[in-house]
């Protein structure tokens, strides 16, 4: 049939081309050789396997379940020698009733009567014809052993030797013992209560996700389908079972883990039990659904590596934390920044306390503790500590806020030395373990850990300089050995600055209670890839969503070291610290020096680089009457370094127009004296509310 189109007038019109979307028939893909090329190739031997450690691990679980079977049945072994032999008599009278029954045929003695209720005669006949037979030649090996029995019994009582008769008579007790002993209750028990979690298999999958309520799955498998295309066998994967597929068309790996309250409901499995992942490198609906035997938070971790406390290289990654599967997750605390955030009570506080003590497990890190929630959980990291201050009151405040003063300092001298050195020992521009040896250079490693940061950034007077202060260190310290790790239960803009956020590289996020406070500290998208730490469980102390730099992100569990553990520990590193003539500062009960040249107010000193007299002036201008009046501090600064260090007091570059040198007129950025002298009013009147 023609179905040419045709105008107004009714004149036909010509056929629109034809356009062929699909290829024509041909190759389909790759061919052979570039699918094996690229095809995944499932380790020979499993990865368990090819671990030491992991290895080491499961031996040593056997072993100590072996032992432990034993030694109990051991110790229990006289109570079933007495047990089974006051049983032995029942075991008798049961051995020889039913020797009895199985002369005679008792077994067939239902069916002959039922069949002369019945009264069918054929089937009466027949059965008692069967129980003749039975009869006759059950009588005969009755008769045999009637007298094979007595006679082996004489010969072996006048010819065997005393200690064969005692042990023939010892078995014979204890196997009628046995066969004595009532089904509900057996003479011996069970040593180890094995948990009974059930064998992960495709139909329990399928049934668990098609109780999610996802429509694609649910009218995948109402059509007859699976809703699951699984891509590998179901296999044990550590302690528990691992199954990887593909969901339906349109269906992520998102979806499942926002449903994953109903998944492990599904799989009538403890949540702690239950974990979907998406799998790296793949689309976004291959799902990894991990099940492990035992609920994450209640699992026994391994013995932490570095509980021996041997000095270690913090340039290398280090053990802190145990994945889903028990294994291992280290993490470098060199050239990065980090932030831990949760809401109380969920081992915020312990995970900071763990990092420091990682820290101060290297003889050549410089640890800085702050514990602003002022409870000494961090006392223990004190021992060793080169500053080390708990409470917010307004002595700690300054004790602070001259450490990150001097700081700053130290950091503008690291860069100069950095800069100096011979490009063979400092190629990459930055510090290394080989020029943190060298004592001469004073590129140690530096570490700052504050708890509950936000009492730093809302201070009424110095909040804007806290900022200052960590937003360069998080941005210029990790090149230059210096890392800053902040802890908070309120992570929200104001706790953790946007500047110090954004620039963080290591995110450990426990229990939160929405996306704001998820993204907040993971870092923002988080929650929309399915990273959620506010679907944590109460129960779920110690175990984050841990981002490291370069890695996916992934649940882990802390190391746990309670007060005495952590107290004893630091007693070890104080005196490795000592033994290497490594203690400074606080540890040696030093103060910090008062009023040096470290100290500044970067408000007053805008006064005296933008005059009386003047509404605004350029920044080139500012900085350079700032590196005139205090060249230690903003010597290096730049128009840039200007305008994000007043920031923070709510003081923003403006356009200003100026003379330049040669007489010509110019439009550049500056900033306005009212605006510092509102500055300095708000912090004033803050200052006198507190």
């Amino acid at each position: 049939m023609n179905h040419d189109k045709q105008d107004s007038g009714g004149a036909p019109l010509a056929s629109a081309p034809v356009v062929t979307v699909d290829a024509p028939r041909g190759p389909s893909g790759p061919g052979l050789v570039n699918r094996v090329r690229g095809a995944k190739r499932r380790p020979v031997v499993p990865a368990w396997a090819r671990s030491r450690r992991e290895f080491g691990a499961a031996g040593k679980g056997v072993a100590t379940y072996a032992g432990h079977v034993s030694a109990y049945h051991a110790v229990r072994t006289p109570w079933y020698a007495c047990r089974l032999t006051l049983r032995a008599p029942r075991g008798v009278a049961r051995v020889v009733g039913g020797s009895l029954r199985w002369l005679v045929d008792a077994e067939g003695e239902p069916l002959r009567q039922a069949a002369a209720t019945r009264e069918d005669i054929e089937e009466y006949l027949k059965l008692s014809r069967q129980r003749d037979r039975r009869v006759r030649w059950r009588s005969v090996v009755g008769v045999i052993a009637s007298v094979v029995v007595p006679v082996v019994g004489i010969g072996l009582y006048v010819l065997a030797p005393a200690w064969l008769l005692a042990l023939s008579g010892v078995a014979a007790v204890m196997l009628m013992g046995r066969l004595g002993q009532p089904a509900d209750d057996p003479v011996i028990h069970r040593a180890v209560e094995i948990p009974k979690a059930s064998k992960l298999t495709s139909d329990i999958v399928l049934r668990a996700l098609g109780a999610l309520g996802i429509p694609a799955i649910n009218q995948a498998q109402a059509k007859g389908g699976p809703g699951f295309a699984f891509t590998a066998p179901i296999t044990r994967d550590g302690p528990g079972w691992l199954a990887e597929g593909d969901l339906p068309y349109g269906v992520t790996v998102t979806d499942v883990i926002d449903r994953r309250e109903r998944l492990a409901s599904g799989l009538r499995r403890p949540l702690g039990c239950v974990w979907p992942e998406a799998v790296p490198d793949e689309h976004t609906g291959r799902l990894r659904l991990w099940v492990g035997d035992q609920d994450m938070a209640q699992t026994r971790q391994p013995k932490w590596p570095l509980l021996d406390v041997k000095p270690l290289d913090l340039f290398k990654a280090q053990p802190f934390a145990t994945d889903q599967r028990g294994r291992w997750v280290v993490t470098s605390l060199m050239y990065v920044s980090g932030i831990v955030g949760a809401v109380p009570r969920m081992g915020k506080t312990f995970l900071l306390r763990l990092l420091l003590l990682i820290a101060c497990m290297d003889p050549r890190a410089e640890v800085h503790a702050y514990d602003l929630k002022g409870t000494g959980d961090l006392s223990t990291v004190g021992r060793v500590a080169h500053r080390y201050r708990a409470g917010e009151e307004e002595d700690d405040i300054a004790y602070a806020l001259q450490d990150l003063r001097d700081l700053r300092v130290e950091l503008r001298r690291r860069a100069k030395v950095i800069r100096e050195l011979p490009k063979d020992l400092c190629p990459e521009s930055k510090v290394t373990s080989a020029l943190a040896d060298m004592r001469k250079l004073g590129l140690h490693p530096i570490v700052v850990g504050v708890d509950e940061c936000q009492k730093w950034f809302e201070h009424p007077t110095y909040g804007g300089e806290f900022e200052e202060h960590c937003t360069d260190l998080v941005k210029r310290g990790p090149a230059l050995g210096m890392t800053l790790l902040l802890a908070t239960q309120r992570p929200d803009s104001k706790s953790l600055p946007t500047g110090i956020s954004a620039n963080a590289t290591l995110r450990w996020c426990l229990k939160v209670m929405g996306q704001i406070e998820n993204d907040m500290v993971l870092g923002t998208g988080s929650y929309k890839r399915g990273v959620r730490a506010n679907l944590l469980a109460w129960a779920d102390k110690g175990i984050a969503w841990f981002v490291g730099e370069g890695s996916d992100a992934r649940v882990v569990r802390s190391v746990y070291l309670d007060a005495v553990t952590a107290d004893a520990l630091a007693l070890k590193l104080y005196e490795l610290r000592k033994a290497a003539g490594r203690l400074t500062g606080h540890a040696l009960g030093e103060e910090p020096e008062a009023g040096n040249s470290a100290s500044y107010d970067l408000l007053s000193d805008l006064l005296t680089a933008v005059p009386a007299g003047t509404a605004k002036t350029w920044s080139e201008d500012i900085v350079a009457r700032l590196a005139e009046l205090r060249p230690d501090v903003y010597g290096e600064w730049g128009p840039e370094q200007l305008a994000a260090a007043v920031k923070p007091y709510g003081i923003r570059t403006v356009q200003v127009w100026g003379t330049m040198e040669d007489g010509k007129g110019a439009n550049r950025r500056g900033v306005r004296r009212a605006d510092v002298l509102a500055a300095i009013d708000r912090r004033d009147r803050g200052s006198a509310a507190a």
